[in-house]
């Protein structure tokens, strides 16, 4: 086990990413907490998603965006080389074609930081939508 020396909490993995302290109330308070030079391409995927899905209402769920009507219809959340795009299994495989250039397992969409596609982003994002396939 290893222990958090900012906040205490204990994980099975060894500087387990997490939050310490209080977790971001907003999507905006989530992006500015990130580095500054991730912010431009978090604020990017934020801004084609809230075009591709004005429906949605906007959340934090399990510590990362979340864009949800009725359901969670995607998420996604920042990490240390890539931002995580999680749209479901289904989307992955109806736009694989697509997504050849990225990293893409189990409905995870890893786009590394400047090579964000907004127009894949906002297909993928109406495409969950439309269907009922979700996270």
């Amino acid at each position: 086990m290893w222990k958090c020396p900012k906040c205490g909490k204990e994980f099975k993995n060894t500087n387990q990413s997490h939050y310490c302290g209080e977790k971001p109330k907003t999507v905006e308070e989530y992006i500015l907490r990130q580095d500054k030079e991730k912010q431009a391409d978090l604020f990017r995927i934020r801004e084609a998603l809230q075009q591709a899905l004005p429906e949605a209402e906007e959340r934090i769920a399990w510590s990362m965006p979340t864009y949800w009507k009725n359901h969670n219809i995607l998420h996604f959340a920042a990490s240390q080389k890539h931002i995580g795009l999680y749209p479901g299994s289904e989307a992955a495989a109806k736009f694989k074609e697509e997504l050849a250039g990225y990293d893409v397992a189990k409905g995870t969409i890893r786009i590394p930081y400047g090579q964000v596609d907004t127009e894949v982003i906002t297909k993928i994002a109406r495409w969950c939508w439309e269907t009922g396939h979700h996270a």
